[in-house]
């Protein structure tokens, strides 16, 4: 795939299923991910790699989390299966790092940038990947879960496997309303 039709075409695909990526296809979405902008290279991404039965056991998790926020028995099972909607998901995770040249909102971007190079190089090898937020990437209790502390934050989690359809293109976005030229 050619680096510009990789960029103007990216789309989510939502629909993912085996096989997830070989490990030879991981290191290199990992070292696309690499090339993220991170300023004084404090390398404030991480990354927790959940597969096979692991993809169960963050299951867990969400089912609890949601059970502690106080959903009902339903939401809690649905919870507990997201992390089987593809072979592979990794939760991407900002660990801040006090730094006098960069804020955490530039750590956060840092690895925000991570997780967009991650799914840009799962296109670019013929996977899928959908980049999901929402609460669970908010919850408190997730976070702890993972091992992450108060003041780190989860990017989101990115879901990766084979497309189950061709992924869907979406309609370029008209940005003329978005641009203004000084002067």
């Amino acid at each position: 795939m050619q680096a510009l039709e990789l960029l103007t075409t990216r789309s989510s695909m939502p629909r993912l299923i085996e096989p997830g990526p070989s490990d030879a296809q991981f290191q290199l979405m990992l070292q696309a991910a690499a090339r993220a902008p991170d300023h004084m290279a404090l390398m404030p991404y991480h990354f927790i790699v959940f597969k096979d039965e692991q993809r169960q056991q963050l299951g867990e998790i969400f089912q609890r989390a949601a059970a502690a926020q106080g959903q009902a028995e339903a939401q809690c099972v649905q919870a507990s299966q997201l992390p089987l909607r593809a072979p592979m998901l990794i939760a991407v995770a900002m660990k801040y790092q006090a730094h006098e040249k960069v804020p955490r909102d530039e750590q956060f971007a840092s690895a925000a940038c991570a997780t967009l190079l991650l799914q840009q190089a799962a296109f670019a090898q013929g996977l899928g990947a959908i980049w999901r937020t929402g609460w669970l990437a908010e919850s408190g209790f997730v976070k702890a879960e993972l091992g992450l502390r108060e003041e780190d934050a989860i990017v989101g989690f990115l879901y990766v496997g084979t497309p189950a359809v061709p992924t869907p293109i979406k309609p370029n976005k008209e940005l003329a309303d978005k641009v203004q030229y000084w002067g």
